[in-house]
């Protein structure tokens, strides 16, 4: 307790609780006027009491508000240009045309030579392009493995996650049977939309917790994920006799995965993911509906009507032309006057029209959108010059804008790899050893060696570059110096893979040869550039050409 004053003794003496009260404040406020209680804890300065702070768990704070933030996710993605211009940005400076995989197998660990590793490398190459870029690896058959990579994630970004189905399927003609099949984020929930947080029985099912349909253990751990059999915001569900939820394990008695999560989570415990427009969908729907008004007010203004009006009443149009019934808004209503492009409407007596002087073009219109498109810009980590697709500043500005914007498409390139890319080519390698397709000695027994078999680098779009010159030069002097090398450096420079551009430059040089040949072109000397010849004769360096 902390020590009474002269003042507390004697209130003590006549008034113990009040004076025991007394002392008891004073702790307690000299307590929430300490470290942070003087700043973001504060509780007592004017212009801190108004912050409604109260927070929850994960499931308080994000699960219990996921079904809201989608849908305006989504509405925001279709009616706000802003926010489908973050959402496409994103999807193709990360993934573009779809990451493609470059195998990275430890030849050393397995005992193989650099030569049989390159081989083996390409054989690998060869069979996932005979499933990866027909449509019949999507279990709809929409779209190839690359086709699918865009759709998860953009779904993912817009919803928060997405869920991949791996069912196999024997098809005619198919080497493999190995199917994806993607479900949107709404379809994975709880059965009958109620959460359990508590031991029970679901469906015939003994769970432990429920939380957005996604089942875990005692320990936390994710064990099955519950979908429905249809979208629950169809409007349809309910005219086909109601919605049934299918429990799925996420990991078969194998190992195998049955179910793949592709989420970045933001909190521990957290077991669905938040779009990511969640924190800026306030600002954009606001910056929408000031630009849409701003679009109605400027079209109103570049609207020339003719109002006139007569000492008599009017039935018909007795000069020029009223609006043509076919571009009337309103043409049950027949008092409603319209604005049109050159039109002239009569008005009976008494009839007058006012407007309120619009100003538009707001002349603060630009740089309001400018600030809000840099605070939205900044919450995604997209630039504005990135976001808006104008670099209007100078050299140096453009080049920071562009790296900086590089390292959020380098995580999030990883992140999705990991998440989506990586355990579905898993799953394809297993499905290859285990036909016979792929020689993978050793592969089923020992996790290290399967490891070592299924090691991928996935490579995506090329880096945009200002100067390619200047990038060029620099993507040589790194290999050169061994910070880098000529597999990395074609992968940000191009997006190509660096032994393909090896073997096809090889046969490009084979060809060149026979063409100067059939062209009767001698091969350069050295230090000689190749020079051209005047009836299939050499020109020797130092002698005069025939004119």
């Amino acid at each position: 307790m902390k020590r009474m004053n002269f003042m507390d003794r004697v209130l003590a003496a006549v008034a113990p609780t009040l004076a025991m009260k007394r002392v008891a404040a004073r702790t307690a406020l000299e307590f929430f006027n300490s470290g942070y209680g003087q700043y973001g804890a504060s509780t007592t300065k004017k212009n801190m009491r108004g912050w409604m702070y109260y927070g929850g768990s994960p499931k308080e704070d994000i699960e219990d508000n996921l079904s809201v933030l989608r849908q305006r996710s989504r509405d925001a993605y279709m009616g706000v240009p802003i926010a489908t211009a973050s959402l496409k940005t994103l999807r193709t400076n990360v993934v573009a045309g779809g990451l493609m995989p470059s195998p990275q197998i430890d030849g050393k660990y397995l005992k193989l030579t650099d030569e049989q590793t390159e081989d083996l490398q390409a054989q690998i190459l060869r069979e996932f392009s005979l499933w990866a870029d027909e449509k019949t690896c999507d279990a709809d058959r929409c779209d190839n493995f690359y086709g699918l990579q865009q759709l998860a994630f953009i779904s993912s970004l817009m919803s928060g996650d997405i869920c991949a189905l791996l069912p196999v399927k024997e098809q005619p003609w198919q080497p493999y049977s190995l199917r994806v099949r993607l479900i949107e984020a709404d379809r994975v929930c709880s059965p009958d939309r109620f959460d359990r947080l508590v031991p029970c029985e679901v469906k015939g099912h003994k769970v432990h917790s429920i939380v957005q349909g996604v089942e875990t253990d005692a320990d936390g751990m994710v064990i099955a994920y519950w979908i429905c059999s249809q979208h629950p915001l169809s409007s349809l569900s309910n005219q086909t006799g109601g919605m049934e939820w299918t429990r799925v394990e996420a990991y078969g008695s194998s190992g195998r995965p049955n179910v793949i999560h592709v989420m970045n989570r933001e909190r521990p415990g957290q077991r669905r993911g938040v779009p990511i427009l969640a924190p800026v969908l306030e600002a954009l729907k606001q910056l929408g509906r000031y630009t849409e008004a701003e679009i109605t007010a400027a079209v109103i203004s570049a609207m020339f009507t003719v109002f006139i009006q007569s000492a008599t009443v009017q039935n018909g149009t007795p000069i020029g032309e009223a609006i043509p019934p076919e571009l009337l808004i309103d043409a049950q209503d027949q008092g409603s006057i319209e604005l049109g492009n050159g039109a002239i409407v009569a008005l009976n007596p008494g009839e007058t029209v006012e407007f309120a002087d619009p100003k538009h073009p707001n002349s603060g219109y630009d740089a309001f959108f400018n600030a809000m498109v840099k605070e939205i810009g900044a919450a995604l980590e997209i630039p504005p010059e990135v976001l808006e697709k104008q670099f209007t500043e100078n050299f140096s500005s453009a080049r920071g804008s562009l790296n900086e914007f590089w390292r959020t498409c380098g995580m999030m390139r990883d992140w999705f790899a990991d998440d989506f890319c990586q355990p579905i080519y898993s799953e394809w390698f297993a499905e290859a050893v285990a036909r016979g397709r792929i020689r993978a000695p050793g592969f089923f027994s020992d996790p290290a060696i399967r490891k070592a078999y299924t090691d991928c680098k996935w490579n995506g779009p090329s880096r945009t570059a200002l100067n390619p010159s200047q990038e060029v030069e620099a993507a040589v002097k790194r290999v050169d110096a061994g910070f880098s090398t000529a597999e990395d450096e074609a992968a940000q420079l191009t997006g190509s893979d660096y032994r393909k551009n090896i073997r096809k430059r090889v046969a490009e040089a084979k060809m060149k040869r026979e063409v100067d040949e059939a062209a009767g072109l001698p091969g350069p000397a050295a230090g000689e550039e190749r020079q051209p010849i005047e009836g299939g004769k050499k020109e020797q360096k130092g002698e005069k050409g025939n004119a």
